[in-house]
């Protein structure tokens, strides 16, 4: 299985919005259409600070990371929020959203960003293995966040 990671385009809007609709009706969440579209278009400006990554599984979008950079709070330096990640049901537990957390972990160390956070709730297990084995394996500075 080949796993490309890549900018989002204005082409992935159509599966973007698949997936998001996939992913809040898993949380019982309900997000507006205009909330949705703002966010997929400030995520493809280049003034924007939130930014989207693809994950395509041998072709096709299996998944995205949406995340927001802004400047550090203690140190010099931009910090890298990921605000969601979501894979499509059929890839999850199969790299595709390890591969987009290491593609963040990499763009945080390649651009000299303080720290790149997320947050998972305490009952999400399947989010705290992938966040918990990334916080154990790299040593490169991290902090998770949990929402208790």
């Amino acid at each position: 299985m080949g796993i490309l990671i890549r900018n989002a385009t204005a082409g992935d809007e159509a599966r973007f919005r698949e997936l998001w609709a996939s992913y809040l009706d898993f949380y019982q969440v309900t997000v507006s259409d205009e909330i949705t579209a703002s966010t997929f278009s400030k995520a493809l400006s280049p003034d924007s600070s939130i930014f989207m990554q693809v994950a395509e599984v041998d072709g096709r979008v299996e998944g995205f990371a949406l995340c927001l950079t802004h400047e550090g709070t203690w140190i010099l330096g931009k910090d890298l929020y990921l605000e969601d990640l979501f894979v499509d049901a059929s890839q999850r537990g199969k790299g595709v959203g390890r591969a987009l957390l290491q593609d963040l972990v990499d763009l945080s160390k390649a651009n000299g960003w303080s720290r790149l956070y997320w947050h998972t709730a305490e009952t999400n297990v399947t989010a705290r293995k992938l966040y918990d084995s990334f916080v154990q394996s790299d040593g490169h500075i991290r902090y998770r966040i949990t929402i208790g």
